[in-house]
């Protein structure tokens, strides 16, 4: 049974354009030389799309984006390394959730999920504790939207020589990145982000040096990044295992329709635009942001719920479901929120019709 369509407000999935649909409705086989032609071509625009630098490489892992942030952390990290994970929300916590499970030596720098990471903690750990290997951090923490500064981050960690993680599952082809400008060695997203393709596999571009390092140090068969990535050097693009191949063809259709929007800096901007419109249709309505403007992201806005005890999110949600629109609940410990995403194939005009159904949903008052 086919529901009522509706627009995909949140952090991805997303909403996708037609046309990216459509290419999933051939199949492809894992073996052949066409599909794997394809899978190549995704490797080496994700690299250029990370660097115009050389010397990095990329591979494509099954699964959720979880999946690959794990597989990062249990490949890389050695048995006598130690990880320092700066965190400000649910997806910093992850992180240090697996490394916990994987038995690797962790700490952690909590900045709370309502301020950026504390850069002078982070000098003080660097300098404090010699045994730190690696410094992960969430670009995008969608937990509240925050956009964490991982240039100014990259400055301390690279003036340490600590190898440098970014999980930028939700900012990778939304806001512009320089991995060899900012010393990112392992670069973590997903298909179904801000490249506006569909859930299946997520993506590593890697500094190749430091992937090469990685051998033998994989905790998991199935997620172990440096066997996966030499499997795909090996033989022109297969993977080791099954791959998602109509999740594999819709991607390469997102990355031709990201070059035709004009990349990643026009995406940008139509992401802030899509921002922008929310955040000033919202407040008009008198809906307040949980974060300064000066910290956030064009990527999700976390608002605080409204100072009625009538409103509950649930019916909230149910009222702009039913106008064609879905959003997210809030996720952070300290208050009440519920979150609006601003990606995908949506524009300022889709936004300026949500507010329009949000005014419409405005039942407490």
């Amino acid at each position: 049974m086919l529901h009522k369509p509706y627009l995909l407000l949140t952090p991805g999935p997303l909403s996708t354009t037609r046309s990216v649909k459509e290419v999933m409705l051939m199949d492809w086989c894992t073996w052949d030389d066409d599909y794997k032609r394809i899978v190549q071509e995704i490797r080496a625009q994700l690299i250029k799309l990370a660097s115009p630098e050389s010397g990095f490489t990329a591979v494509l892992m099954q699964g959720s984006g979880t999946f690959s942030v794990e597989s990062v952390i249990g490949s890389t990290v050695p048995e006598e390394g130690k990880l320092l994970v700066l965190s400000n929300g649910g997806y910093g916590d992850r992180i240090v959730e697996i490394a916990k499970r994987l038995k690797i030596n962790v700490v952690i720098n909590d900045s709370g999920d309502r301020n950026p990471p504390d850069l002078e903690k982070l000098r003080e750990s660097l300098e404090s504790d010699a045994a730190i290997t690696h410094v992960a951090v969430v670009h995008c923490e969608t937990t509240t939207g925050i956009l964490n500064p991982i240039d100014r981050i990259a400055e301390l960690v690279k003036r340490h020589d600590k190898v440098y993680i970014v999980d930028a599952m939700s900012s990778f082809g939304g806001v512009p990145i320089d991995m060899e400008g900012w010393g990112i060695d392992f670069l973590i997203s997903s298909a179904n982000k801000c490249i506006q393709g569909v859930p299946g596999f997520g993506f590593i571009v890697a500094r190749r040096k430091e992937l090469e390092k990685c051998r033998g140090r994989a905790r998991s068969l199935s997620l172990d990044l440096h066997g996966q990535w030499y499997e795909m050097e090996e033989n022109k693009g297969k993977w080791r295992y099954t791959s998602p191949t109509h999740t594999v063809r819709a991607f390469a259709q997102a990355l031709r329709e990201l070059e035709l929007e004009g990349g990643i800096d026009i995406r940008s901007e139509r992401y802030r635009q899509n921002q922008k419109t929310l955040v000033d249709g919202m407040c008009a309505l008198g809906f307040e942001c949980l974060l300064p403007r000066e910290w956030q992201s064009p990527i999700i806005t976390s608002f605080l719920y409204p100072r009625d005890e009538a409103f509950t999110f649930q019916r909230f949600y149910t009222e702009l479901k039913s106008r064609g629109f879905v959003i997210y609940p809030g996720k952070v410990t300290t208050g009440d929120t519920f979150r609006i995403g601003n990606i995908g194939d949506v524009d300022p005009e889709d936004i300026q019709e949500l507010i329009k159904a949000v005014e419409e949903s405005i039942y407490w008052k």
